[in-house]
């Protein structure tokens, strides 16, 4: 299989642990990797920095090569997790990670990498406020705040329903918010209705990433493309 690309990826407005499986991605080039280089994964880190729940802003800073490869690690950890979770039938790559015990080690390891506890201080008038103090690297703190999360995900938050989109062609995973929610974005959707089209009517499908023309019952516009996923601009679709 070839090495994926290395490019931004969409931004879904899921909860932070499913964007982080989401940096692989595909479209009409192929398979993506949103972390595969220094300089893409600070695009995507900057991308999510508003919703990172760290003491202080700058704590979204670049991140180092090691620690880089410990997001890639953590990432690969939960897309695992989510796999054995979901049932995930898809044959695109699920995860490097092939282990269900090793992915939940790494989770757990990266969690303890760094933490927050909170803080109280006293003013110069006197008051008392509260305030967090972080022990460890800035970086560590970023991707321990991740692997927290993952863990609240798939532990305490359960009950969300996590799900793999079935559309052709996609890898991503996201939460079914409404009941009559299938797939991860409104291109997916409109991808998959454009399947069971041809489907029925015994045309071959397109290729993947060409233009498909909207059956005459289909929301599908004519100019859509399948699977083609603006980075951090995708909408979900309840459809």
């Amino acid at each position: 299989m070839a090495k994926p690309l290395s490019a931004p990826s969409p931004i879904l407005g899921q909860h932070l642990p499913v964007e982080l499986m989401n940096t692989v991605w595909t479209n009409r080039q192929g398979i993506h990797d949103a972390l595969a280089s220094p300089d893409v994964a600070q695009r995507w880190i900057e991308a999510i920095r508003p919703r990172l729940d760290l003491p202080t802003a700058d704590d979204a800073e670049v991140l180092s090569q090691d620690a880089l490869v410990r997001v890639r690690a953590l990432r690969d950890g939960l897309r695992r997790i989510a796999a054995e979770r979901t049932a995930d039938p898809r044959e695109q790559p699920v995860s490097a990670m092939a282990d269900l015990e090793t992915a939940v080690q790494v989770v757990n390891e990266t969690a303890r990498l760094a933490h927050v506890w909170p803080t109280l201080t006293v003013s110069a008038d006197g008051g008392i406020t509260d305030d967090r103090e972080p022990a460890g690297a800035r970086e560590d703190l970023l991707v321990a705040t991740l692997a927290t999360q993952g863990i609240e995900l798939f532990s305490r938050k359960a009950d969300l329903d996590l799900r793999a989109c079935l559309a052709p062609g996609c890898v991503l995973y996201f939460i079914k918010d409404h009941p009559r929610r299938q797939w991860c974005s409104n291109a997916c959707g409109n991808c998959a209705r454009a399947a069971r089209y041809y489907a029925r009517h015994g045309r071959p499908n397109p290729e993947r990433g060409a233009p498909v023309p909207p059956p005459s019952s289909s929301p599908v516009h004519p100019t859509e493309t399948c699977l083609e996923l603006a980075p951090s601009s995708v909408t979900a679709s309840k459809n």
